[in-house]
């Protein structure tokens, strides 16, 4: 049976995987020269002979993928364009055998597949995140209990180890498989439809407008007050106090020091004075202290 891999084909007939397995296997010659022939010349007969006869290498592959929840016929198709990519690309005159070339493409078509319909929440897409992905029901099986019961935080850490990822990596990627995608819009309660939609229940952890207003006005009485306790800092006092507290790359009490030509314990005894100032001056004028953060 001849057949050619397009998308024309279809994967569900046992026809199809049957014509695939009975494809004769490639002399290691033969199959150099077809190679060239496709690279050298575009040969589509001789592509198509080196395809067809690999075909038998995705649907094993493919085949090792069912517990995803996606059908081998999808996985198969995902699994004929790494090894079409894999045929335009084999060189012949490298020393490695075709079928372990087009490994590596079909099994990244394959993968790559499942992670893009696996969720509709998107995945990872880093190699640890992949390998964390194919490798946690393996691992969960073999390091779990046999209970059918979530993992415990030992467990996790194990795995984790393993696979040098974060525990929460584990537990994230636990949680995803586990469980099901749902909707915001799903109904909770309410027998004859009358239940509220998922996303009602949803805590949103933004502050309010009302909580942003007095957030704002109360930040700038805060530097009103604390503008006006600076001026109780000789010139010195308040250099320091801006360089350690009131700026985005803070200085060290060496750096400081050094400008002054004193040592960081001169510095550090100027800052403690200017500080203890400050919350005198706050305190005087307002009845509370504004904590600088040391």
């Amino acid at each position: 049976m001849a057949f050619t891999v397009s998308q024309g084909h279809n994967i569900n007939d046992r026809q199809y995987i049957a014509a695939a397995m009975r494809a004769p296997m490639l002399e290691r010659e033969h199959e150099a020269n077809l190679g060239r022939r496709w690279r050298d010349h575009q040969d589509e007969k001789a592509m198509n002979e080196l395809v067809t006869s690999h075909i038998r290498l995705v649907v094993k592959i493919a085949s090792g993928f069912r517990g995803y929840g996606l059908a081998v016929s999808d996985l198969i198709q995902e699994g004929n364009i790494g090894l079409l990519e894999a045929a335009k690309r084999f060189d012949p005159e490298r020393d490695i055998r075709f079928s372990t070339y087009a490994s590596w493409w079909i099994l990244a078509s394959v993968q790559e597949f499942i992670i893009r319909n696996t969720s509709i929440i998107r995945l990872g897409s880093t190699p640890a995140q992949k390998k964390l992905f194919f490798n946690l029901r393996r691992l969960r099986a073999k390091i779990a209990d046999n209970s059918g019961g979530p993992m415990t935080d030992r467990n996790r850490a194990e795995i984790a180890n393993i696979l040098k990822v974060p525990v929460a990596a584990v537990e994230r990627m636990e949680a995803h498989i586990s469980g099901p995608d749902r909707s915001l819009n799903m109904t909770i309660g309410g027998e004859d439809g009358g239940g509220d939609e998922l996303q009602n229940f949803l805590v949103d952890e933004r502050p309010t407008p009302e909580q942003n207003v007095t957030e704002t006005h109360d930040s700038a009485i805060r530097a009103r007050w604390l503008r006006d306790a600076m001026d109780n800092l000789t010139p010195r006092e308040k250099d320091i106090i801006q360089h350690r507290y009131l700026e985005d790359g803070r200085s060290t009490l060496a750096d400081i020091g050094e400008n002054y030509g004193v040592t960081k314990e001169r510095i550090r005894q100027i800052e403690s004075r200017a500080l203890s100032k400050l919350k005198a001056a706050l305190g005087e004028q307002h009845g509370e202290e504004i904590l600088i953060d040391a």
